[in-house]
């Protein structure tokens, strides 16, 4: 069985009252997929100064990672108004250049057929270095890449990304206000436009909508849990819902699969996938 990849930044998060922590899709998605057991590996960076500190706990989870020093990492705060989540960005990480994804990046995905390409801001992947990693595979990109703008100070999402981007991927994961961003409304037109084969709009406790095939369906968060869209869960999503598609299952079921498996994993009641 041929391992699915993540590829992106580690982030350095903050909050009140709690020590700089790790974050970014490869820390989460890699939670979820040392809890599946799936073949798997991680493809990262992060300022070397934050090593030990943002790396660490990804090694203790024991998915094989390659991992090389950027000049600089992603920072966020996170922090909660009533039931809102509120993000701010402290710090930019580097852009991944087309040399790098050419060499140790392409040699770290040799094997992997699925790959998540995670940026945490707009920018930080190229059409260029998306070409590259789409060589011989399918390619799950995150809405981040597209909608949050690479800025200091409150998280700022917009539309002003750049559509070629999309002519190498296959899966465009979308969080539900990074959807609302890029439309005024989420319906099988506003999707379809796109030109992405399959378009996941996660929902948080509402589940998924997923556009494959010219169609939308709507896939409900089983077991719902108050907390499905805590940090990281959609990075989980991603993860599981790649993870099923390399197993040859079908859009829809695959977000199924992926939406019952974070929903188990923030309940702590596992499934097979």
């Amino acid at each position: 069985m041929r391992p699915v990849a993540i590829v992106g930044s580690l982030s350095l998060d903050s909050a009140p009252g709690r020590e700089p922590f790790p974050g970014g899709c490869p820390y989460h998605a890699a939670r979820a997929l040392h809890l599946l057991e799936r073949p798997s590996r991680i493809v990262t960076k992060c300022a070397a100064e934050h090593r030990r500190l943002l790396l660490g706990p990804l090694l203790a989870l024991g998915i094989p990672v390659s991992w090389r020093p950027g000049k600089a990492s992603v920072g966020f705060e996170l922090s909660r108004d009533g039931d809102n989540r509120l993000m701010s960005v402290t710090s930019i990480g580097d852009e991944w250049t087309i040399d790098e994804v050419r060499g140790w990046v392409c040699e770290a995905l040799e094997p992997c057929e699925w790959v998540h390409v995670a940026p945490l801001l707009r920018g930080e992947f190229s059409a260029a270095t998306l070409a590259e990693i789409a060589r011989d595979r399918f390619v799950s990109l995150d809405g981040q890449g597209l909608a949050r703008a690479p800025k200091l100070g409150p998280l700022a999402l917009d539309s002003d990304f750049d559509h070629d981007l999309l002519r190498y991927v296959t899966v465009l994961k979308l969080a539900e206000e990074e959807a609302l961003t890029l439309f005024a409304e989420i319906d099988r037109d506003s999707l379809s436009s796109l030109g992405v084969p399959e378009v996941i709009v996660t929902r948080g406790s509402r589940g998924a909508l997923v556009f494959s095939g010219g169609e939308l369906t709507e896939v409900p968060a089983h077991p719902p849990v108050p907390n499905a869209a805590a940090t990281g869960a959609g990075d989980a999503f991603a993860a599981i819902y790649i993870a099923a598609r390399a197993r040859g299952r079908t859009p829809i079921l695959a977000a199924r699969r992926a939406a019952t498996f974070v929903g188990a994993m923030l309940s702590r009641r596992l499934p097979a996938v």
